[in-house]
């Protein structure tokens, strides 16, 4: 009789046990869904304060004001927040990278070695400013520059595209269409390199206004008002400043 008792009680156990295991159904939460990355990018430039209808899908990347692109796997700064005649984004190359930015030159667009070194020669000259690009040869680099064929929207070329600093780096790709400025001048194609750097290292382009484009930028303290010499004008490439202006250099002294 004892042996059934003990029984009993072990198999009441076993059960107690089993039910406390047992997962109550009004408790269980469904998974949580993921945000994907380039939702988080698509916010970040609506943040930097870009309006939607400016922002074009390019498949990889997002596009604005024709030549300024947002890689859909960027990493989303942390302290992304909205931008409040000489503009920049508001985010510049911090002061230990600024020294050397690296660039490595893809090989299609070795051709063009001679513009790019003149390009980055304009901005090291910049009198007042500690901003320093260097063409690398191996990684590790900074900003990688390549051909691509580009278009803002079918049938429209585009001349060159930059991507913004982020986290006190430079933007890691520019892009020229090499065919789209082959028959230039070397000054002009020079102009083009030359101004998708200045993307890179946070300007935007100084004619916005007449551009109907979005300030979504941030003036650069005591460099104020339109500039008709500026290399940083966009929509000018082929007939564009081909050097770098006053005010393009007093901006750049002013933020490096």
């Amino acid at each position: 009789m004892k042996n059934k008792l003990k029984m009993t009680a072990v198999i009441a156990m076993v059960a107690l046990i089993i039910a406390a295991c047992k997962k109550n159904p009004e408790t269980t939460t469904a998974p949580q869904e993921t945000v994907k990355n380039s939702d988080r990018v698509l916010q970040y430039i609506k943040n930097l304060g870009f309006p939607e209808t400016s922002i074009i899908d390019k498949g990889s990347f997002y596009l604005v004001e024709e030549d300024i692109s947002f890689s859909k796997d960027m990493k989303v700064p942390s302290n992304a927040g909205v931008g409040t005649e000489q503009y920049y984004s508001g985010s510049i190359v911090n002061s230990t990278n600024k020294l050397n930015i690296r660039v490595f030159v893809d090989p299609s667009m070795t051709s063009m070695l001679s513009e790019i070194n003149n390009a980055l020669a304009q901005w090291n000259a910049v009198p007042n400013s500690t901003l320093r690009l260097n063409v690398v040869t191996t990684a590790p680099y900074d900003i990688l520059i390549k051909n691509e064929v580009l278009e803002s929207t079918p049938g429209s070329v585009v001349c060159g595209m930059g991507e913004l600093p982020v986290d006190g780096k430079a933007g890691p790709l520019i892009r020229i269409n090499k065919n789209a400025i082959a028959s230039n001048s070397f000054a002009q194609r020079a102009r083009t390199i030359c101004h998708e750097f200045g993307h890179n290292i946070s300007l935007r382009h100084t004619n916005w206004s007449s551009r109907g484009e979005n300030p979504a930028g941030v003036p650069v303290p005591g460099v104020s008002g339109t500039d008709a010499s500026s290399l940083m004008n966009g929509g000018q490439c082929g007939s564009g400043a081909s050097v770098l202006s006053t005010k393009d250099k007093n901006a750049i002294a002013a933020l490096y």
